[in-house]
């Protein structure tokens, strides 16, 4: 894969919004940016509390693959989730997990933030956990306009909760904007030869 193609994935289970989220990056990179992007999603058979995640390519020359292959950015907001796809991460992807949710980390790479526990204090629904993480998300992985994050959220949720999801989302973007990336390992692979 090029270097000028970045591969996100939002992970979880059914119900968490995890496609919503997705779509929302996706649309504000391709309608808001300008760049390339191709978002894709699949979810378990047992739908609302199975497996879930949804995919966003980046690019800025036209994408010929549509899935992600080798992951920059994983948002794992389950544990299930996280063990299931964590081995697509390049070695220096980036792991984003709910800590309230997500306690074993594979790797020392990982930020770990409360996004239900912001969701359920911050805005008082737990409902627009999803909304905190594509915040942290849209600020971490730097591929995305924060304004433009915004008017895509503004213009996907539905209407009347326009102001409670925006808040989510800025709440996300300034817990992320606490979190110092130098800090972190710079392979995921580094832990692993640790042990070897």
């Amino acid at each position: 894969m090029s270097d000028e193609r970045y591969e996100v994935r939002f992970s979880g289970s059914g119900g968490q919004g995890i496609i919503t989220a997705a779509v929302i990056l996706a649309d504000a990179i391709g309608s808001f940016d300008n760049k390339f992007v191709c978002q894709t999603q699949s979810y378990g058979p047992e739908a609302r509390g199975g497996k879930s995640k949804a995919e966003v390519v980046i690019s800025q020359s036209p994408i010929d693959y549509p899935k992600a292959l080798e992951v920059d950015l994983l948002l794992a907001m389950t544990q299930t989730a996280c063990d299931a796809y964590f081995f697509d991460i390049k070695p220096e992807g980036l792991l984003i997990v709910d800590s309230g949710l997500v306690q074993q980390l594979p790797t020392s790479r990982a930020v770990s933030i409360p996004f239900t526990q912001i969701a359920r204090d911050v805005i008082g629904r737990e409902l627009v956990a999803n909304m905190v993480a594509l915040g942290a998300v849209g600020y971490l992985c730097g591929q995305v306009g924060l304004g433009s994050l915004e008017q895509a959220l503004l213009a996907r949720v539905p209407k009347g909760t326009e102001k409670m999801n925006s808040e989510a989302l800025q709440a996300g973007i300034e817990e992320a904007r606490k979190i110092d990336l130098d800090t972190l390992p710079r392979s995921v692979l580094s832990d692993w030869e640790d042990e070897l």
